[in-house]
């Protein structure tokens, strides 16, 4: 019998827990990193990487990718839709910058009351759709990347040039968190099967690395149907790919247990474009996972 998908997860992560690089980082929290990894999972059978080692919120992940593909940066949108995964950067921002005290709660809720506050303290800066969607050329002009790939899987499917990112270097500076998913190419087997390889320069394992996989999924999934194809495998590679130094008992925990059988996602109708899809489009069924581990996001 095959072995389990879910085990090229649990074993990279038993490896960065048994020889990981001791590293201090960015957030001055500190890391078990190793670098690069590849994962492969198959989609082709209706079946998709929602790790079944603890529950992802799978609907968060999903959320998040619309809103990316909608070229918004501010977190107005996402709280809207009961999303807080990215409150945490403009939150340190306004609370360095005003020495208020403020809660978390508190704060979203005068971003999601107040539009004039959300514009000023709830943008995270041209970070990933902005790029994806509406990347400036030094010229001044901007540039749609997912409908040029879009448009070029329906003329041109064995193009090696199917690919999109986030790196935009002058804005760099002006991004609340550089791209950690940063490229993403498209490739066509036999076709009509559309693969995903999705290159993470940056990767949380416990907490970022499940929700990459959920929202690859989706994207891949939604880029088929807009252009006819089947689904084939995505391909997830990492860079540094880390655990935090106080995410290391949730990661023994994990790895403890035995994957189940992953859930299956559809679509539910196929929208005119790109820019139609909504949450409730997505279904998924026979999701049995373990339950959810608690872990803190390091800013």
């Amino acid at each position: 019998m095959p072995r389990h998908p879910e085990y090229q997860y649990l074993d990279l992560m038993s490896h960065v827990l048994e020889k990981g690089d001791r590293r201090i980082d960015r957030t001055g929290v500190g890391t078990l990193s190793t670098f690069g990894t590849m994962l492969r999972f198959d989609l082709s059978d209706g079946t998709v990487p929602i790790l079944t080692s603890k529950r992802v919120y799978w609907k968060l992940a999903v959320k998040e990718m619309l809103w990316f593909l909608t070229g918004e940066t501010n977190i107005q949108a996402l709280l809207k839709e009961n999303v807080r995964i990215w409150t945490d950067w403009p939150l340190d921002k306004y609370r360095k910058a005003t020495a208020e005290d403020i809660s978390q709660p508190e704060f979203e809720k005068r971003i999601l009351e107040d539009d004039d506050f959300a514009r000023k303290w709830g943008d995270l800066g041209p970070v990933y759709g902005k790029q994806w969607r509406r990347w400036r050329g030094a010229d001044g002009v901007e540039h749609d990347q997912i409908a040029t790939v879009i448009e070029t899987l329906k003329t041109n499917p064995s193009s090696r040039r199917m690919l999109f990112h986030g790196w935009n270097v002058p804005e760099l500076p002006d991004m609340a968190l550089p791209p950690c998913h940063m490229v993403y190419q498209f490739h066509v087997t036999g076709g009509n099967r559309l693969n995903l390889l999705i290159y993470q320069r940056s990767c949380d394992l416990e907490l970022g690395a499940p929700f990459n996989f959920v929202g690859g999924a989706a994207l891949q999934m939604m880029v088929a149907q807009q252009t006819g194809l089947e689904l084939g495998e995505l391909i997830w590679m990492g860079g540094d790919v880390h655990l935090y130094l106080n995410h290391l008992e949730q990661a023994r925990e994990q790895v403890r247990r035995e994957p189940r059988p992953f859930p299956r996602m559809r679509l539910l109708r196929r929208p005119p474009s790109i820019d139609g899809y909504r949450i409730d489009d997505f279904e998924v069924t026979e999701y049995e996972p373990h339950a959810a581990i608690k872990a803190d996001v390091a800013v």
